[in-house]
């Protein structure tokens, strides 16, 4: 995924599917680095983890 997509899904008030190594995901911050993020699996709000923003998928 590109940055500019994670900003803008990150920012909708919509309901978007991501998922991380076929996973469905949230992401929770887009880094300062313009590289990471914070995502958490959908099913658990307490597990999260920095991945690369390239490796996250939409749909």
């Amino acid at each position: 995924m590109e940055l500019k997509r994670a900003k803008q899904i990150v920012a909708s008030p919509g309901d978007i599917e991501v998922s991380y190594n076929g996973v469905s995901v949230w992401i929770d911050q887009i880094h300062e680095d313009g590289k990471t993020a914070t995502v958490h699996l959908r099913r658990s709000l307490e597990e999260r983890s920095e991945v690369a923003i390239a490796e996250l998928k939409e749909g």
